[in-house]
Order: structure tokens, then C-alpha cells, then sequence
């Protein structure tokens, strides 16, 4: 019998609809983290105050490209400017390698036949959260770089890449196995993948453009609220991604 994207689709949302109360906690308990880090590693509001942009900045810097802002830059406002990035990277990271993790044991007990929750899906997941990191490291790193040389190689590699965390905590053959591994699979069945992270990247363009709509929540509610959001539509992609892969096992 072939693998179907409306085959899979429905097998997702069936797994999501029995396993909401756990998946949602775990959206919400990494996205809580993911903010918190963020905000505790963030520079003050002094030192925030550096970056502060009037009209006559914004006139001297019409049509320069990012890289020229960049370098019009004081040194203390570059440095400023690279510890923000650098926070708000290893936040989302730490976020969502808790997230990946978590969703990924959750999906492999329920699979199993065991009894379970968020908490002690996420403490399961502990073991394998440091290779977890080290892999999602690598693949943000190239995609990353992908994105900024030539779009098309960034999208490629996302793609090559996307079933790899369930290939490592479903089998655990290592970091680099599970990337080998992942981009023979997604390139067989790029017909079923493709729309799938389509979607997914839809989905979060439209829960981003939603709450930067929003006048009542605070900021740090509003990130709150956003991340979680975020994480929900990427658990049901790694949902998905693991039924996915169980068929192609089988």
C-alpha cells in the first residue's frame, strides 16, 4: 500500500487530537524556557539604549544593505548587537532541542503502548538531548548558511535534513548516521515531505503575522504565547515526520 500525504495527515492529527494535553504542555513548558533564557542573557536596558535609532540615523542609512549598517556600527553597538543574536539563537535552540526531544519520547512511549505524560516524556528524553543539540547545531549552521548564500540550497537541506532527529531517537545510530540516513529517505519520498514542511513553514509565518497583530498582550506574554504556538505546529510536523518514518520502517 503506498504512503499517502492524506494517509499521513489524518494518522497526525488522530495521534495529536489523543495526545493534546501532553503535546500542549510541552509546547508551553519549552516555550517558557526558550523566553526566559532569552530574557535572562539579554542586555539591560542600558545597554539596549546603544541601539536606539532616530530619523537621522535612519536618513544616513538609506539604501545601504545590512552588511554596510553593520560596519557604519560603533564597535560598542556590533558587539551589542552580536550578543542579542547570539542570545536569541541558543534560546531558540535550547527551546528547541527541549521541544524535539520531548515530542519525539512522548511519540515513541504512546507507540510502545505506555502510559505517559509531558514531564516524564521530557525526562526520558534527557539522555539523548546532548547528541540532540550537537545534531541541531549542524543542521541550523548549514541551512543557515544555505539560506544566506543562495536560498534554494538552505530549502534543500532543510528538506535533506528533516527526518533526521526521528531517525536518531527511533533508532540511535548516531548524529551523522541519522543525517546520512535522512537525506536518502527525504529525497525518496520528497512527494509526502514537501507539502508537509510547506505547510509547516505557512503555519508559523501566519502565528507570527497574528500576534505582531495583537495591541493586548505584554511583549513577554505576547512571546510566550508566539513560541508556543510555534512549538505546537512543530510538533505536528514531527508527528508526521515519525509516522512517517514507522511506515517507511515497516
Amino acid at each position: 500500500m503506498p504512503i499517502t500525504a492524506s494517509m499521513l495527515y489524518r494518522d497526525s492529527f488522530n495521534f495529536f487530537r489523543n495526545q493534546v494535553v501532553g503535546i500542549l504542555l510541552i509546547a508551553l513548558l519549552t516555550a517558557f524556557i526558550s523566553v526566559l533564557l532569552n530574557h535572562a542573557f539579554r542586555p539591560d536596558v542600558e545597554q539596549l539604549k546603544l541601539l536606539s535609532v532616530t530619523e537621522n540615523d535612519l536618513a544616513s542609512t538609506a539604501g545601504m544593505g545590512i552588511q554596510e549598517i553593520i560596519q557604519s556600527m560603533t564597535p560598542e553597538q556590533q558587539m551589542l548587537l552580536l550578543k542579542l543574536s547570539a542570545t536569541a539563537t541558543v534560546s531558540a535552540l535550547v527551546g528547541n532541542v527541549l521541544l524535539v526531544g520531548g515530542v519525539l519520547t512522548l511519540i515513541g512511549m504512546v507507540s510502545a503502548g505506555h502510559t505517559t505524560s509531558a514531564l516524564r516524556a521530557m525526562g526520558n528524553s534527557v539522555p539523548q538531548l546532548p547528541g540532540l543539540l550537537l545534531m541541531l547545531f549542524i543542521c541550523t549552521l548549514l541551512i543557515q548558511l544555505g539560506l544566506t548564500l543562495f536560498i534554494v540550497p538552505g530549502v534543500i537541506l532543510a528538506i535533506s535534513f528533516s527526518l533526521a532527529p526521528v531517525i536518531y531517537f527511533a533508532d540511535r545510530p548516531g548524529i551523522f548516521a541519522s543525517l546520512r540516513q535522512s537525506c536518502k529517505l527525504a529525497f525518496a519520498n520528497a512527494r509526502v515531505i514537501v507539502p508537509a514542511m510547506m505547510l509547516w513553514l505557512a503555519a508559523k509565518l501566519l502565528v507570527l503575522f497574528m500576534i505582531s497583530q495583537s495591541s493586548v498582550l505584554t511583549p513577554q506574554v505576547a512571546s510566550v504565547v508566539l513560541t508556543a504556538l510555534s512549538n505546537l505546529v512543530s510538533a505536528l510536523l514531527l508527528i508526521y515526520l515519525s509516522r512517517l518514518y514507522m511506515l517507511l520502517r515497516n
